[in-house]
Order: structure tokens, then C-alpha cells, then sequence
């Protein structure tokens, strides 16, 4: 899908799709975590929504514990205006945990590690911490479980448009959800997404760069997270900036930056799940250890024993997840060309691309503690998620919250 450039700027386009939406909905909610993307649709809906007379905005923070100090305070702001009405869910909800090989997910805000959260609970009217406010809420949810189920409580059967503040140029898999012809869309508008039967997703900034964030923040005085002045004077690139839980597999890279930004936040971080202080040395100083850059083989190994070294090495649970990934992903290729074994290496660049297989590229996925194998092209899906949180509360004494 090629990209087509109109004489328009990314501003006016987006306040054309914002009226649009208002204009069809009568339910609209912003999906706000407190980055530069959301901080910007947030302000950029409040003020679709007073020409509409349709404020206070309804908002959803899905609140995830182990934050920045700064985010906090940016949210707490946001929420304190007269033209925002929150459900702000600080509620025990699961998420990855890539910086361990032995606990593989954590769940946030639970009240059995309350000795161990980063942070207390907010000091707003609009938190939730009751697990009972939502009646489809259950203690281990997943976050994406989570969001598409407060979408459809909003909803109570009406038609419901959700704002989310993704860009394409962010990332590959943003680029796809807006690239994609085969997902449902609302009146075939492409910045949208049907993700249930009458909830929609739009993605009204979906066109803009980094620097048109910026461009904005300044030029209308709009309110915005501090933390990324900290970024920008610690050196950060503007187009690395990024803000999430900070033990995922995309986001442990990242780790480092409390320590340097917020070490006060950073002691309660490196605290609250196995292998934070691992992740912090190791993506900082070592890349190799989560094989991002280059990989080192250990002398007297092949790539293929090296491999079965590694899962060894690991947890029998764990273990027994990446057998099963690697037998598939072996099976594959032995139906295409690669019928006695696949090589010990292949081109670099064509295992970049994920088109050629080789041992080296199984090394990597267990060295990164890639638990969805994506650099062996799968992908998460919905039943081994479901799988996986079962695993998750046996081992780990949750069974009562079944």
C-alpha cells in the first residue's frame, strides 16, 4: 500500500475526521495513556467536543503501576479538567514480563504484592480500584481482554467510537492495522477499525510524524507529558521516545531510562518483578544478551546445540512452550526445501526478513526471551493467551480468583 499525499496538512485532516465522528456517534471515548500520541488526540478531541457541546469527554486510562512519576502527573492534570470525565482503572490486570525467563508475566496492582507496587493507588475521584465496578472484570485479565471489554460494557448496545492516538510511521504493525483491507471498517473509513459488533476504533492522527506532535504541542500550548523534556536532555532521540510498561519485549529496551530519569521511580521498578535490574544492565551496556544486535556463539557450540543448551537451561513450563514452537516451526520448513534439517546460519539480511531459517535465528528467539517466537513468525493469538493465563494462576496460587 503505497502512500498518497494530499494538499492538506495533517491538522486540518484530522480535525475533518474528528468532526466526522462526532457527527455519527453519539457515544465517543478517548483511549488516554499519557504519551505524546494519546496526550495530543486527548487534547485535540476535548476541543472537537466543546464545538459539539458534547463535554465532559468520557476517557479511559488503563493505569499499568509501574509508570513514570511524570506520566502520573500529566494524567492527573488531564483528568482534573472540568472537560474530562475518566474511568481511570487501576485494577489487577496481567502483562509480559520479558525480562525473566522464570516469571514470564506479573500482574499489576495486585493486592498480594501491595508490599512491592512502585506506586500507591492514585488520589483522584475518578480511579478504579474496586475489581467489582466492571461485571465482566476477572483478577488476570489480559490488557487487550481488558480494553475490548470496557468497550463493549461503554457501549450498553449502541454504537461506540473509541480515539486512539497511533501513528503509522511508530512502528510495522501500526502501519498494518491502518494497511489492512481485510478488517471491518465504519462507512470504509481506512483510520478505522471494527474490533466488535458496534465498537469501532479510530485513528485520527494516524498520518502524523513525531515532529508534527511537537509542531502542535508548541504551537497551541497544549498540555503535555514532562518526562520527554528528561528524554530530550538525556540525549533520547525523539523518534526512540517511548512510554509503557516497562518490562515488555519492546519496551524492556528502554529499561535503563528510570534509572537515569527517575531513580526515585527507578528503586520501586528494579523491586517489583523478577530480572528488572537484568534487563536494565544488560539492554543498556550488553545488547547481546537479548541478541537486538549481534550474537556471540559460545566456543565449542554449534548454533543447534547451543539451542538445545539454552532450553536446558530453562524452566520445565517455559521449556516445553518453546519445543513447541520450534517442532512447528521446523515442521514448516521441512516442507519447504528443508526436509533432513534447516542450516546453522543463513544470509543475515533474509533472516531479518524472517524468509530464510536457521538455527541461529532459534538462538536468538531464546536469547531475547521472545515468548511469542515472532522472530519465528508467529504471533500471539487469542487461545494461547488463554492457555498461558490458566498456566499463569496455577503456578502462582491465583487459582481462587478463577
Amino acid at each position: 500500500m503505497f502512500k498518497r499525499y494530499r494538499n492538506t496538512s495533517v491538522y486540518d485532516a484530522t480535525l475533518n475526521r474528528l468532526e466526522f465522528i462526532f457527527g455519527n456517534f453519539s457515544k465517543v471515548y478517548v483511549s488516554f495513556s499519557g504519551g505524546k500520541d494519546s496526550g495530543l488526540m486527548l487534547n485535540l478531541a476535548i476541543e472537537t467536543a466543546r464545538r459539539h457541546n458534547r463535554l465532559p469527554l468520557d476517557v479511559l486510562i488503563v493505569d499499568l503501576e509501574a509508570q513514570y512519576r511524570h506520566t502520573i502527573d500529566y494524567i492527573m492534570r488531564m483528568v482534573s479538567r472540568d472537560e474530562v470525565r475518566a474511568y481511570w482503572v487501576c485494577l489487577p490486570i496481567r502483562l509480559r514480563n520479558a525480562v525473566s525467563q522464570y516469571q514470564s508475566h506479573w500482574i499489576c496492582w495486585d493486592e498480594d504484592k501491595r508490599n512491592a507496587w512502585v506506586r500507591d493507588y492514585p488520589n483522584h475521584p475518578s480511579v478504579i480500584t474496586d475489581p467489582n465496578y466492571f461485571p465482566f472484570f476477572r483478577k488476570g485479565m489480559e490488557f487487550e481482554d481488558f480494553v475490548l471489554a470496557f468497550g463493549n460494557w461503554f457501549s450498553q448496545g449502541e454504537e461506540v467510537a473509541c480515539l486512539v492516538g497511533i501513528r503509522t510511521d511508530e512502528s510495522i504493525n501500526r502501519y498494518r492495522t491502518l494497511a489492512n483491507f481485510t478488517k471491518g471498517r465504519y462507512l470504509r473509513r481506512q483510520w478505522s477499525t471494527e474490533v466488535a459488533p458496534r465498537l469501532y476504533n479510530f485513528y485520527p492522527i494516524y498520518d502524523w510524524t513525531t515532529k508534527d506532535i511537537w509542531t502542535a504541542n508548541g504551537k497551541f500550548r497544549f498540555d503535555y507529558n514532562r518526562i520527554y523534556d528528561l528524554m530530550y536532555l538525556a540525549g533520547v532521540p525523539l523518534s526512540q521516545m517511548r512510554l509503557c510498561q516497562p518490562y515488555g519485549d519492546d519496551q524492556r529496551k528502554g529499561l535503563y531510562l528510570y534509572k537515569i530519569l527517575e531513580p526515585e521511580t527507578w528503586a520501586a521498578i528494579v523491586n517489583r518483578v523478577e530480572g528488572a535490574n537484568f534487563g536494565n544492565r544488560y539492554s543498556e551496556n550488553n545488547r547481546s544478551a537479548f541478541a537486538n544486535f549481534r550474537m556471540s556463539l559460545p566456543e565449542g557450540h554449534t548454533y543447534k546445540s547451543y539451542a538445545f543448551f539454552l532450553l536446558e537451561t530453562m524452566p520445565p513450563h517455559l521449556k516445553n512452550h518453546y519445543n513447541t514452537k520450534i517442532h512447528k516451526f521446523l515442521e514448516y520448513w521441512r516442507k519447504h526445501g528443508y526436509e533432513d534439517d534447516i542450516p546453522q546460519a543463513a544470509d543475515l539480511n533474509l533472516e531479518a526478513k524472517r524468509k530464510a531459517p536457521s538455527w541461529r535465528r532459534i538462538c536468538k528467539v531464546l536469547l531475547k526471551n521472545d515468548y511469542w517466537c515472532r522472530g519465528l513468525s508467529f504471533s500471539q493469538t487469542k487461545g494461547e493467551m488463554e492457555r498461558q493465563l490458566n498456566l499463569f494462576l496455577r503456578t502462582t496460587n491465583f487459582g481462587q480468583y478463577d
